[in-house]
């Protein structure tokens, strides 16, 4: 910098010349930049570069401080100067400048205006692009993982649903409640089976609550209440500008969302089969694409998935892959509906009742007769229509004692509601809860028994339980009563 330039720059009535540059504490400040600071007069010949700029033109202050731009252009020191177009265009310019060697510099060039709107000097920033892109890529990087947060929270506000863990009594859901803890610390998919409202969400949020992701996102997708053609921007997002209505910021998908945590889709059976090839593709591969975008990005979720219907028969009917389900399908989880698992009846209801007097400050409890009913009902709404009648026994009931006996002959089918049967025995029982339910179990599979004559194939039918299970439990009172 000891080129014996001296100019007079004015700029906002102030000067700054080179004598002043040489012997002040702007050059010092100038000098330590990691940024490379050149800055020219009004036609382009360079008045002051400091050791950064020249640093990353791979010169040295001789060949650069008092010639013109154009002229360092010409020498091919680059390939473009933005020093010359910010001059020509009066307004600053940034642009990618190129160096023989192949490296590239970002470069913005800002002329200084006069109060008489004339150009008196040229202040051009220079920074090497890799350094640049690498700075980006970690601020896209912490944007990305807020984002991704941020979206988790809205998502699951939005939802507004708990979590809870499965209520059983039952031998038969204990052990499934046992393997599902064995499982969930595992990464590997789950298939939940069973009928509507058995508790595959519930069953799922427990995998999840107690696998290594528990600190991670829980995304619950209902397949069947996505319209097809939202399905593939829901699923994997898209890009701004993505279609007409898209958000300016563009929108993550599930599996973004998901991304480290457990992705439940619910109900993927109703997936369309053209939806059902590109899940099957980000399964294999673990990358989604938005719509509208070009790169691809990697995702790490745990997949559980859950359906009330027979798979291999869709397979059958061509309504569903057959690869797809075999990549589903690594660990199969049964469900029991509620009829064949009567013990846990009682614990459902007298939770969901304790939920709703919390709920509503309520102080209500079920009748003796309420809960035969409930023991000897087949429920073909399983957990979640238990959990309906309960919900309203509990605010239409006035009294504190909930009395229910539906003696309709079409109390069972009306309107598809709920409700229980009243053809039990009106007796007083004694013992433990446990004991209560084995006892009107026993009592109701005898009177079926005797209605069809003996004939277990046709008692089993009508109970609603496979005809092993109806051995068993016959078994069973047996060994009771010796």
């Amino acid at each position: 910098m000891k080129n014996q330039v001296n100019k007079k720059c004015n700029h906002n009535n102030s000067y700054i010349s080179r004598d002043l540059f040489e012997n002040s504490v702007l050059r010092q400040v100038i000098e330590h930049s990691y940024d490379g600071i050149m800055v020219t007069d009004n036609r382009g010949t360079v008045l002051i570069a400091n050791p950064a700029s020249v640093r990353l033109m791979q010169k040295v202050e001789e060949e650069v401080i008092g010639y013109n731009v154009q002229d360092l252009v010409r020498k091919g020191y680059y390939n473009t100067s933005t020093t010359m177009e910010a001059i020509q265009k009066r307004k600053a310019v940034t642009r990618l400048v190129k160096l023989p060697s192949g490296v590239k510099l970002m470069s913005t060039s800002i002329p200084l205006i006069d109060e008489k709107n004339e150009i008196v000097m040229v202040i051009t920033n220079t920074r090497d692009k890799d350094l640049v892109d690498t700075y980006i890529a970690a601020l896209e990087q912490e944007r990305d993982k807020s984002e991704h947060y941020k979206n988790v929270v809205n998502y699951l506000e939005e939802l507004g649903s708990q979590s809870k863990a499965p209520i059983a009594e039952s031998k038969m859901m204990n052990e499934i409640i046992q393997t599902a803890g064995l499982i969930a610390k595992t990464d590997s998919t789950v298939l939940l089976l069973g009928e509507t409202g058995t508790g595959k969400e519930v069953m799922a949020r427990y995998i999840h609550k107690n696998s290594l992701r528990l600190k991670e996102p829980f995304i619950p997708v209902n397949c069947a209440a996505i319209p097809n053609e939202l399905m593939e921007s829901e699923f994997f997002g898209y890009e701004r500008g993505a279609f007409s209505g898209a958000k300016l910021q563009g929108k993550p998908g599930f599996f973004e969302i998901a991304n480290k945590g457990t992705l439940f889709l619910d109900e993927v059976g109703e997936l369309p089969m053209s939806m059902q090839s590109k899940l099957l593709r980000v399964l294999e591969t673990g990358e989604v694409q938005r719509l509208g975008g070009t790169s691809f990005k990697n995702t790490n979720v745990r997949l559980i998935a859950a359906t009330n219907k027979d798979l291999k028969h869709m397979i059958s009917q061509n309504l569903f892959r057959e690869d797809l389900y075999y990549r589903l399908n690594v660990i199969p989880i049964k469900i029991p509906p509620l009829r064949e698992r009567p013990e846990d009846i009682v614990v459902l209801a007298e939770k969901f009742l304790e939920e709703y007097n919390q709920k509503y400050s309520f102080n209500k409890v079920f009748s003796d007769t309420t809960l035969r009913g409930f023991i000897n009902y087949k429920w073909p709404g399983n957990a979640r229509e238990l959990r309906n009648l309960v919900e309203r026994l509990a605010i239409i009931t006035p009294d504190n004692i909930i009395e229910y006996e539906d003696k309709s002959d079409e109390g069972s089918k009306e309107n598809g509601k709920a409700h229980a049967p009243a053809n039990i025995p009106d007796k007083e029982f004694e013992g433990t809860l446990k004991d209560v339910i084995k006892t009107v179990e026993e009592e109701y599979i005898n009177s079926v028994l005797r209605a069809c004559n003996g004939r277990i194939g046709d008692a089993a039918k009508r109970l609603g339980i496979h005809r092993t299970m109806l051995y068993r439990k016959m078994n069973a009172f047996k060994q009771h009563v010796e």
